[in-house]
């Protein structure tokens, strides 16, 4: 390999990370303002502004930071009634960490089908080990896996019989 084509190769590889980081960054910000939700009910728009002073903003997909936090939302008694069939309590007595991570995947599962199942579950798993309780990921892991072979069965089936 060339040295210019191991530029082009180094230069192109940052750019495909960049656009996986920044939804994962978005994700972030939708569970940081969905958790001050929770503690302190704003509005929208609130909620947005509030984030504009969020260190990592500048490095998030801002659109689809918009996207998710007014699709989740915009959506909330749906998901939150698709969580609590598989949840082993009250959606009340759930962390707010807990809960935002299962409103942003269980919205992404529910829908956003551009996402695919796996990626949705993975992005709520990475979340809940960043910001949850120790092994919070595994409760998480195991209800937006009941919630993806709900809502999609199709692509769900096909991926467990790889």
């Amino acid at each position: 390999m060339s040295q210019d084509q191991a530029a082009d190769k180094s230069q192109a590889s940052p750019a495909k990370n960049r656009g996986s980081k920044n939804r994962r960054k978005s994700r972030e910000l939708a569970l940081k303002a969905l958790y001050r939700n929770r503690m302190n009910a704003g509005d929208v728009k609130q909620l947005r502004l509030d984030s504009l002073d969020d260190p990592d903003y500048s490095k998030a997909d801002e659109a689809y930071f918009k996207q998710l936090l007014t699709g989740v939302l915009d959506h909330t008694a749906d998901v939150d009634a698709m969580i609590g069939q598989f949840i082993d309590r009250q959606l009340d007595e759930l962390s707010p960490i807990e809960h935002a991570v299962l409103r942003i995947s269980g919205y992404e599962l529910m829908f956003d089908v551009s996402i695919p199942y796996r990626v949705a579950i993975n992005e709520g798993v990475e979340l809940a080990k960043s910001y949850g309780g120790i092994d919070g990921h595994k409760y998480i892991n195991g209800v937006l896996d009941k919630i993806a072979a709900q809502v999609r069965p199709h692509e769900f089936g096909n991926q467990a019989k790889k």
